[in-house]
């Protein structure tokens, strides 16, 4: 995820502290991933060096001053152009788990194996997203939804898999 611009969109509803970008990131996006206040800060810090944000106000308080940040026009026209440029997909053409089967067949070991446990994790996985699906909110449904649709995917890869075992093996041992 693109923190930067996370925290760009953050603040297009108005200046905040870091403090409050890194509560409403954790709350919209970090359910699974909390950012670290480290984080928050370089990322301010890189954002204001490239004119992306301002600081908006000081205030001085029992502890360390506080910047509150505003976004910048630059930053509402990075953000804009983040926005419109699609995403690139991810093929996965490079997939370690692919790499352990042919690993596995190539020593000898049971690829067959490796793969029913893998089928086993990934319904498992698939088991706890669709718990956490029900009791969600609204975004917690889509995360989910979208994970779900990859781990799927994963399964029928899993599946053609195994029906093509020997045929993969003659292939990598040819």
């Amino acid at each position: 995820m693109a923190i930067g611009h996370t925290l760009l969109g953050l603040l297009e509803s108005g200046p905040r502290h870091g403090y409050d970008l890194k509560r409403a990131f954790d709350e919209k996006f970090g359910h699974d991933r909390p950012l670290h206040y480290g984080q928050v800060y370089a990322t301010l810090s890189r954002l204001l060096k490239n004119g992306l944000v301002a600081v908006d106000g000081i205030e001085a308080g029992g502890g360390p001053e506080r910047k509150r940040y505003a976004i910048t026009d630059a930053g509402i026209t990075d953000m804009s152009q983040w926005l419109a440029q699609p995403e690139k997909p991810e093929p996965y053409l490079q997939s370690t788990l692919y790499t352990k089967v042919v690993l596995a067949l190539l020593t000898g070991r049971s690829a067959a194996e490796l793969l029913d446990s893998q089928r086993a994790e990934h319904l498992r996985l698939m088991r706890t997203l669709t718990d956490r699906k029900r009791s969600g909110d609204l975004a917690d449904q889509l995360i989910c939804d979208h994970a779900l649709f990859h781990l799927e995917a994963d399964l029928r890869w899993l599946e053609l898999t195994v029906a093509r075992l020997d045929q993969l093996a003659k292939a990598v041992r040819g």
